[in-house]
């Protein structure tokens, strides 16, 4: 359950920092450059799917070997 919670908590900090470029991005000028925002947005993408593939390999969760 707390890998589920670190996960979920992980991807809602994605989906801030992406809105947090959007402004950015509309009004083209900002102190802060866009890509800070963005490049968090895949540090913590990599650090999702990195934290994904160390719980498959050591069997904390499983993939669904049906897929429908």
């Amino acid at each position: 359950m707390l890998l589920k919670g670190i996960l979920v908590c992980l991807l809602i900090f994605i989906v801030f920092n992406l809105f947090r470029a959007l402004p950015i991005l509309i009004k083209g000028n900002s102190d802060i450059p866009m890509s800070r925002y963005l490049g968090r947005r895949v540090l913590f993408s990599v650090i999702a799917f990195v934290i994904l593939l160390i719980a498959m390999a050591t069997g904390l969760i499983e993939p669904n070997s049906r897929p429908y």
